[in-house]
C-alpha cells in the first residue's frame, strides 16, 4: 500500500492564505488505512483550519468530503458538484492523487495535506515499513521473497556489503540486514544455489531514468 503522512498543520496553513471557500477531500483507501487521510483525519484538519481562521479573525469556509479513491479519475468526477463554489482544493491523499485532482479541475489550485513517504506494509499497530521502491524489474523469486532494493540499506544484488554484525546493518544496529534475511529464508527453503547465481546490473531504464513510466495492458484498450 502507499503510506504518507500528513504535513504539519503550519505548513499547510500559509496553502490556504486568499482563499475564502476551501474544500478539504480525503481518500478512502491507502491513506486510511495508514491514518493519515481518510474521513476522521480529513474532519480533524477542516476543523483545525477554521479555528486557525478564527484566530486570525479571518472568515474562511472550510468544507470536507472523502472519496472512495482520489487515484482514479472516475472517483474524482464524482466531485463535479461538490467542487462548485470553492476556490481551494486540499487533497489529503498520495502524490497521485493530487495530481489526478488537479488534473481534473484545471481552473482550481489543489494542494497537498500530506507527504506521500513509502510503499509498505503494516509492521505493528502505527508503524508502516518500506518493502518495495517499484524499480520495475522484481527479482523475488532469486531472494526467497525478500527485496534487497528496498531490505539493503546499499541496494546491493550480489550479496551482503561485508559490513553488517549479528544480522544487522552496519548504518544503523536496528536495521536488520537485508542480505542476511535472504540467506537465512533461503537456507530454509533449502534454496541457497541461487545465490551462486550472479545477477546482472540492473536496469534502470525500467525505474526512473526514462522519465514517467506507463503500463500498457493491450487486452484491456478500448
Amino acid at each position: 500500500m502507499i503510506v504518507a503522512e500528513q504535513k504539519d498543520i503550519a505548513e499547510i496553513i500559509p496553502m490556504t492564505e486568499g482563499y475564502q471557500n476551501i474544500l478539504v477531500i480525503g481518500c478512502d483507501t491507502c491513506v486510511t488505512v495508514c491514518l493519515a487521510g481518510g474521513a476522521k483525519e480529513v474532519a480533524i484538519l477542516a476543523c483545525s483550519l477554521r479555528l486557525a481562521a478564527r484566530a486570525r479573525g479571518k472568515k474562511v469556509q472550510v468544507d470536507e468530503i472523502s472519496i472512495e479513491r482520489q487515484c482514479e479519475k472516475e472517483f474524482v468526477d464524482s466531485l463535479q458538484s461538490t467542487v462548485r463554489g470553492h476556490d481551494l482544493l486540499i487533497s489529503m491523499g498520495c502524490g497521485i492523487g493530487v495530481q489526478t485532482i488537479a488534473e481534473q479541475f484545471p481552473n482550481l489550485p489543489v494542494v497537498p495535506a500530506l507527504n506521500t513517504k513509502l510503499l509498505g506494509l503494516p509492521e505493528r499497530q502505527g508503524v508502516w515499513v518500506e518493502r518495495c521502491q517499484a524499480c520495475g524489474q522484481c527479482i523475488l523469486d532469486k531472494t526467497g521473497g525478500i527485496c534487497p532494493i528496498s531490505r539493503c540499506s546499499k541496494s546491493l544484488l550480489n550479496g551482503p556489503c561485508g559490513g553488517s554484525q549479528n544480522g544487522k546493518c552496519e548504518i544503523n544496529k536496528e536495521i536488520d540486514c537485508g542480505w542476511h534475511l535472504i540467506y537465512e529464508r533461503l537456507k530454509s527453503l533449502g534454496r541457497l544455489g541461487c545465490l551462486e547465481e550472479i545477477m546482472p546490473a540492473k536496469d534502470w531504464s525500467r525505474s526512473r531514468d526514462g522519465g514517467p513510466r506507463k503500463v500498457i495492458r493491450e487486452d484491456m484498450c478500448l
